[in-house]
């Protein structure tokens, strides 16, 4: 499948139909959904409807954004008006919202065309996209792996050419993650750029949606659609949105106008060896293309996992009390009292993973542990932050592999959740600071798999790492790999 700028030109010169892109998208998704099952919901009318809105555009003579009849998924955890929104989960299974998220409304203004709604661990919680309550997403470089999560069925749509693009919610690395797991590029930006109105809560402090493509400007291009101030979400930015396409460049020119932190603690043990070779020799690369590398230290960087572990579960645990059965979604009719119908509810409506988390969450948030678990982890959390700070004061961007390893096997770390957790130790720290954060593909394993490098910026410069990630992109071919499986 063609690039948003390759499609947008066939479109304007009438060599293809905004009909024919989408139903060639349709048809992919028909083909190859059996076997990765990135979808939960395919919206074929809805889709084709759009399209035929787009082509009379053309025919009339009107002027088409970049991204009008473009194909794009959206993760099943942003509201879609009329449109089924589980968030992966049973207690959801029957919720068809009454309002429009503002990202989805923002595309539908644009005339992209909405091909479904991508599978995600339940409720964005989990690593590997297993948790959710309907499939299992396959990795499409290998079907016996995994894509990553939570937003595992949005990268790998990407990544099977099911979709020019889509959009994720990254709240310890659901974005970067599943990037980095299936090939692609993967943007999580700064806390507050995109409006989370309508994006179903996990915690709020954290969470923030962004888009997959298998092109850094096609990154920017979705970015700087979505992004921008809403009234409707309280932690919105009022900030202008540059046009991040203005920054791609091949280079660093003059040399040495791009500082690059190499992140030492993200270094050494527990860091697969074949993953820290892709990463060092991506360095490498950023380094010839004219950057000035520089090694950085952020010892705080480690406290990462424990932290987001406490602080996320109690957010979830307070964000999830209003699934009980009464307004919306699943309610368990074997309840002979209310009380019973509410623990019914969410004993058989929520999956284990659910569970798990929301028990953690409300136990650190009780009277007699608050002071000890939620409010110190606040504290970290600020130790964190201000080492960013401090690092960002000697560079520009941060470098860091974007997991620890490649892409495992399904079923491989269900059965222990302290290791799936380990996945996101690369990545949730820059949850926890806000800060804005992007994986791009930097090699492959001796089995095929991708590997992804992670890139940090300061707040609000998602043109920079638009800039760095374009650079290396343009002196590979990491990205232009497909695989087997659409060959």
């Amino acid at each position: 499948m063609a690039s948003i700028r390759e499609l947008h030109k066939q479109l304007i010169n009438k060599e293809r139909s905004a009909v024919e892109i989408a139903q060639e998208a349709l048809n992919r998704i028909q083909q190859l959904e059996p076997k990765v099952h990135s979808f939960l919901h395919v919206t074929q009318e809805a889709a084709l409807q759009q399209a035929r809105k787009v082509d009379a555009k053309i025919a009339a003579g009107e002027e088409i954004g970049l991204l009008a009849g473009i194909p794009i998924g959206i993760k099943d955890n942003m509201c879609t008006k009329g449109i089924p929104t589980t968030c992966a989960s049973k207690i959801l299974e029957n919720f068809i919202p009454p309002y429009e998220s503002t990202v989805t409304q923002k595309l539908a203004d644009a005339g992209a065309v909405m091909v479904g709604k991508t599978n995600l661990d339940e409720f964005a919680m989990g690593s590997s996209c297993e948790t959710s309550a309907y499939n299992v997403t396959s990795n499409p470089w290998d079907l016996s792996r995994v894509p990553g999560g939570s937003s595992g069925g949005s990268a790998a749509a990407v990544a099977a050419q099911e979709c020019t693009v889509s959009l994720g919610s990254d709240t310890g690395g659901s974005i970067r993650l599943p990037a980095s797991f299936c090939g692609i590029v993967g943007m999580k930006p700064t806390y507050g750029l995109v409006s989370r109105y309508g994006l179903v809560a996990f915690a709020s402090s954290l969470d923030q949606i962004g888009p997959f493509s298998r092109s850094v400007e096609d990154a920017a291009i979705l970015l700087g659609e979505i992004a921008g101030y809403d009234p409707k979400d309280s932690t919105s930015l009022k900030v202008s949105i540059p046009n991040y396409t203005e920054s791609l460049k091949p280079d660093f020119k003059p040399r040495g106008k791009i500082r690059i932190g190499i992140i030492k603690e993200t270094f050494g043990e527990g860091l697969d060896s074949q993953v820290e070779q892709a990463v060092t020799k991506a360095v490498d690369t950023l380094q010839e293309l004219g950057a000035e590398i520089h090694v950085i230290s952020c010892p705080r960087y480690r406290y990462g996992v424990p932290i987001y572990y406490i602080i996320a579960p109690s957010e979830a645990s307070a964000n999830l009390a209003r699934y009980d059965g009464v307004k919306y979604g699943y309610r368990a009719e074997d309840a002979d009292n209310l009380l019973s119908m509410y623990t019914r509810t969410r004993s058989t409506g929520f999956g284990a993973e659910v569970k798990r988390r929301i028990m953690i969450g409300t136990y650190a948030l009780s009277a007699g542990y608050y002071d000890a678990y939620y409010l110190k982890a606040q504290k970290v959390r600020t130790l964190i932050k201000e080492d960013f700070e401090k690092a960002f004061q000697q560079v520009d961007v941060l470098a860091c592999p974007t997991a620890p390893m490649a892409a495992f096997k399904a079923g491989e770390k269900t059965s222990d959740p302290l290791s799936m957790y380990l996945s996101d130790l690369m990545t949730i720290p820059v949850n926890l600071a806000g800060l804005p954060g992007i994986s791009i593909p930097c090699g492959f394993n001796d089995q095929g798999i991708p590997i992804g490098l992670q890139l940090i910026g300061k707040v609000l410069r998602e043109d920079q790492l638009f800039q760095v990630a374009y650079a290396y992109e343009q002196a590979t071919e990491w990205h232009l790999r497909t695989p087997s499986l659409i060959s």
